[in-house]
């Protein structure tokens, strides 16, 4: 049955196709192993050019990917010629190039602004499309499926028909697509749609033939409604600007010359007030964000005028994207297994955000602290020269490891004296023991273990042969 509201619609009036994702996440507990698939399944948007537009978080960690045409049932596979995680966003092409003839391709609106009323549109079981209306009650920046990211998101409150493990849904205005339905709430029937400018800023980076993915400005700033903070800064006790209190290292604010107590008062010309928001003409009041993410784009540069010790300077934000490698503790870890090294049971894996939310939904209180930490201020806290931080995570009990068994989630600092700034460290180090016993250091108690050298081989072997490890390290 189609939700209360929803009604039927011509298969004519737009075309969409189911898309079948079958995903298999990685195990980072388990860096060698994979966890049970999944099966996923949504709605893609027709789009020009013999491509199907759909979320990144449908075919993530995906093993295969299926379209099937609502008119004739036909199927055929497809692969993602394109995604970002960070926007959520994912282009498919079919592998039959002809299987989208006939199909009416969407056009994008992007005037939809609070109070126009949009359809939410679904394929019943029989086929039938149906469209669910209701009016777009806030426009806002906020997180997307990934905590360091926030864009533009238009919110709704309607029913609809929802089935677990159903990703991506268009959004239609006026026979347009408004977006696509990146998050349901069945208890408080909310919903969060991945806008249209968002998709348009996509697909106009991929159609330039080289996609660099949404800038970023490596900063991250507060607001200066407090009178004594603005007292402090030197600003006058109305007015707008924000307070910066983080530069990201070698990110675009810290190359335009910005610096940590600076006030941002204009960003591109648009002044900015106490909150951190701007007068944007659709919209309203809404976050800097949107104009620094969305509607700008990497290798733009961007005037900034900021109040530095009470004296008003005029920098230049050169926009970049910054990749997930590119961060010391990486965000997301997606389409491609973790990196890990065995040595006599003891497990060394990379900290990223994604070995971390193996704790659950609640991981930044239930993760180890001190790993939650470094991953929030990695730019601040890990010094410079460091690719990754190596964590011995856990130790797998063997006769030869007695002692370390309950060692876990140490940083490790050296082995055999050699730093340790990444996993590739790691080889070389175990090459030189020292008096025949591999040296590992940390930063926390114990300090230091020794891993007889002579041993380890036979004991690697015993290792491998009792847990069943398919190899000792994946480090490619």
């Amino acid at each position: 049955m189609a939700a209360t509201g929803a009604k039927p619609l011509q298969k004519s009036d737009f075309s969409v196709v189911r898309v079948n994702s079958t995903n298999q996440d990685f195990d980072f507990f388990r860096p060698w192993a994979k966890k049970s698939p999944r099966a996923f399944h949504g709605l893609g948007a027709v789009l020009s050019g013999n491509r199907v537009l759909v979320t990144a978080q449908l075919v993530a960690n995906h093993n295969y990917v299926e379209l099937e045409r609502a008119d004739s049932g036909e199927k055929t596979s497809a692969k993602v010629v394109c995604v970002d995680y960070e926007a959520n966003l994912a282009l498919l092409q079919p592998s039959a190039q002809d299987f989208l003839a006939g199909l009416k391709t969407a056009e994008l609106t992007l005037d939809a602004s609070v109070g126009d009323r949009v359809n939410v549109l679904q394929l019943e079981s029989n086929d039938a499309l149906v469209a669910t209306p209701g009016p777009i009650t806030t426009i806002e920046v906020s997180r997307y499926q990934l905590e360091n990211t926030a864009f533009l998101i238009y919110r709704l409150s309607l029913p609809l028909q929802y089935k677990e493990g159903s990703f991506t849904t268009p959004v239609l205005k006026d026979g347009k697509l408004a977006g696509i339905l990146m998050r349901y709430d069945p208890r408080t029937q909310a919903v969060d749609v991945l806008p249209s400018p968002v998709i348009a800023h996509f697909l106009k980076d991929f159609d330039d033939g080289h996609y660099q993915g949404f800038p970023r400005a490596g900063m991250e700033y507060a607001p200066t409604r407090d009178p004594q903070l603005r007292h402090y800064a030197k600003l006058p006790p109305s007015g707008g600007g924000v307070y910066v209190t983080e530069v990201v290292r070698d990110g675009p604010a810290a190359r335009s010359g910005l610096q940590i107590g600076d006030v941002i008062l204009e960003i591109g010309g648009q002044s900015i007030d106490q909150d951190g928001n701007y007068d944007e003409p659709l919209y309203g009041r809404i976050s800097i964000a949107h104009l620094i993410s969305t509607k700008s784009f990497a290798g733009q540069m961007i005037p900034l005028k900021v109040s530095r010790d009470g004296q008003v300077q005029n920098l230049d934000l050169p926009l970049s994207h910054q990749a997930g490698t590119d961060y010391v503790s990486e965000p997301y870890v997606i389409d491609h297994p973790p990196r890990y090294y065995v040595i006599n049971g003891l497990i060394f894996q990379e900290l990223s955000k994604q070995y971390l939310k193996e704790w659950g939904g609640d991981w930044q209180k239930q993760a180890p602290q001190r790993l939650v930490y470094l991953d929030r201020y990695q730019s601040s806290m890990i010094p410079t020269g460091r690719k990754r931080v190596v964590v011995l995570s856990q130790v797998l009990p063997v006769a030869s490891n007695i002692g370390y068994e309950d060692l876990k989630y140490l940083i490790v600092t050296k082995v055999n004296g050699v730093p340790i700034n990444s996993l590739d460290d790691l080889p070389k180090a175990l090459e030189k023991p020292e008096n025949g016993f591999e040296k590992v250091e940390f930063e926390d108690f114990p300090r230091q273990i020794f891993v007889d050298a002579n041993q380890l081989p036979e004991d690697d072997k015993n290792v491998q042969e009792s847990y069943t490890l398919p190899s000792l390290s994946r480090l490619e």
